[in-house]
């Protein structure tokens, strides 16, 4: 099993490259944060400055832990996913479940171990750039050094591994459960039968419920009144609820397929006809790509809302008072701007890594009669789906935070304020053509890049 597991590595990179990408970029920002534990920890540490560094480590770092967890379990799970005929073939010739899990842990293992490594370069240099926010906005004491050491290359690389392993082995669990023939259906598009969402799916969806309800009935209550305390509960609430709605994505976007199958087919014919029938054979792929729309729209909306309903407030209540919510309002920017950046980046790889592999799919379809602008029209709308999806679902997890931050803070279940919603606009917008370039820029490469003929063979 091992020379097959390194085989398979060195013989399909590209096959991994989104499991890659997506430890690479996790665990550089999860060791990005552990390094402000380690400056903490230097000796001669001014006491105030600890406290600043902790804070931002724990409370940003442990939203971010949670984000790259479930974007790490989710990406490596449509790897181990979109092998399901490799993974057919060898239960056809022999192989054990027990040899067949071996080989994906330890390809999985092997991968997120490259990749932490390969990322301690770029997480000491965000981890610097972190530090040199906080410098220069005057939370931490002028004088002190950043410092990159074994606690955030230990967090980094138990996350990564971690994070890898639960994906690997829920994967591996369902490829060896399944008959050879099942397997081989389901990876040729015939498959789908299965449930939505597994039982360890519903559990997170429950514990992700009870933290948002938490957050909600915290803010309301005890920090109720409280100032610039209040968006402590409020500003976890968003990223909780974000991934709340990203971890019902199969049942929402199967929802709105069912919904909007009807126009879709009178005002896109074929396209739309393609587009729908897609969404429902594979909405358990394409709700991964909802995922990090919701939580990108839902934690950059809500947080930028949460500080812009704060800043409002502050300026009513004077310009002392600002100066105390530095510390949070830097904070809360670091996390969007991470947040933002991390998720942006995790919808562009897994919607260009699930559409490349829809190469012999696309050249079934222009067998069948499809013409390629058909085929780019049908992954458009597709693109829109899961776009709508994910927008409607983060904007209701930024609302669902804001209605009562606003409350506590301000005595106002709803900010009258136009740029408030204006962001929640600019945020949508934004998911909307990075999904729709991503989705259909990829099918352009892939269906010019060889015949239908070609490309149903080479599949």
């Amino acid at each position: 099993m091992f020379q097959l597991t390194t085989r398979s590595l060195a013989r399909r990179p590209g096959g991994f490259l989104a499991g890659f990408l997506a430890v690479f970029f996790g665990a550089a920002m999860v060791m990005a944060f552990g390094s402000l534990l380690d400056t903490a920890a230097q000796p001669g540490a001014p006491e105030s400055s600890v406290e600043t560094l902790e804070v931002m480590a724990f409370v940003v770092g442990g939203w971010g832990l949670a984000l790259v967890t479930f974007a790490v379990v989710s990406t490596m799970s449509l790897t181990v996913r979109q092998r399901a005929r490799e993974m057919a073939l060898l239960k056809s010739v022999g192989a054990t479940p027990g040899q067949l899990r071996r080989l994906v842990v330890g390809e999985t293992l092997a991968l997120a171990l490259v990749a932490a490594v390969a990322a301690i370069p770029v997480a000491m240099a965000l981890g610097r750039l972190l530090f040199a926010a906080l410098e220069e906005s005057g939370q931490i004491e002028a004088g002190m050094s950043h410092a990159f050491g074994p606690v955030a290359v230990s967090m980094g690389m138990a996350n990564a591994l971690l994070a890898a392993l639960v994906g690997a082995l829920i994967t591996a669990r369902r490829a060896t459960a399944t008959h050879a023939a099942e397997a081989l259906a389901d990876a040729s598009g015939a498959g789908g039968g299965g449930p939505l969402m597994g039982r360890g799916r519903w559990l997170m969806t429950l514990l992700a419920l009870v933290a948002t309800a938490a957050s909600v009935t915290v803010t309301l209550t005890v920090l109720d009144g409280e100032g610039v305390d209040v968006i402590t509960g409020a500003g976890p609430g968003v990223v909780a609820a974000s991934v709340l709605l990203a971890l019902l994505s199969p049942v929402l976007l199967r929802g709105l397929a069912a919904v909007l199958g009807g126009p879709l087919r009178l005002l896109c014919g074929v396209s739309g006809e393609l587009a729908v029938r897609n969404v429902r054979q594979r909405t358990g792929e394409l709700a991964r790509a909802v995922a990090p729309v919701t939580i990108f729209t839902g934690a950059s909306a809500g947080t930028l809302s949460l500080q812009r309903v704060e800043n409002l407030q502050l300026r009513a209540e004077g310009a002392a008072i600002l100066e105390d919510s530095q510390t949070m309002e830097t904070m809360n920017y670091v996390v969007v701007g991470i947040i933002a950046a991390f998720c942006c980046i995790m919808l562009v790889n897994t919607l260009v890594s699930a559409t490349a592999f829809r190469r012999r799919e696309f050249g079934q379809q222009r067998l069948a009669g499809a013409t390629p602008r058909q085929v780019f029209a049908a992954v458009g709308v597709e693109g829109l789906l899961v776009a709508g999806t994910g927008i409607v679902s983060g904007l209701l997890a930024s609302v669902l935070l804001l209605l009562p931050f606003g409350q506590a803070r301000a005595d106002t279940w709803l900010p009258d304020d136009g740029v408030v919603w204006a962001i929640h606009g600019a945020v949508a917008g934004a998911a909307l053509l990075v999904t729709l370039a991503a989705c259909v820029g990829t099918a352009r490469r892939v269906v010019r890049r060889s015949s239908a003929v070609d490309a149903v063979l080479a599949a």
